[in-house]
Order: C-alpha cells, then sequence, then structure tokens
C-alpha cells in the first residue's frame, strides 16, 4: 500500500499536520510526502519517526523534496 501526501507551497506545520493524517489512515506500507522546504522535509521526517515510521530516502526533486517513509 502506497499513499502520496502533496504539501509543497504549504508552511510548518500544514506538512506535517497531513503526514500526521495520512499516518492515521495506514497503519503500514509506504507513504510519500512531497514538500518544498529544508524545515519541512526535517519536520516531517522527525514526525514520523516519532511514530515509529522510518524514513526509506529523501530525495531533491526541482524545488522541493519527496520524503518517503514506511512502517511494516
Amino acid at each position: 500500500m502506497s499513499s502520496t501526501v502533496d504539501a509543497r507551497g504549504l508552511s510548518c506545520p500544514q506538512p506535517v499536520l497531513m503526514t500526521m493524517d495520512e499516518i492515521k489512515k495506514v497503519s503500514e506500507g509506504e507513504i510519500e510526502i512531497q514538500v518544498d522546504t529544508d524545515t519541512s522535509k526535517e519536520n516531517v521526517s522527525r514526525a514520523a519517526e516519532s511514530k515509529g515510521w522510518t524514513v526509506k530516502a529523501v530525495q531533491e526533486e526541482g524545488e522541493g523534496y519527496r520524503v518517503i517513509i514506511a512502517k511494516e
């Protein structure tokens, strides 16, 4: 199961809140979060890890980042 959260153009805490909402919906699998600032990238990664998810990859993409988190 894989889902995507597009939080580009939004400032914190919005990307973190959107990620937390998605984590509540899917108990395991993979979630891809798209953000466009370093701060959002760091905050989303930290929040996901605090919920027991693993940051599998952080890829630079154009003006932003694609953060991929997973939980088995």
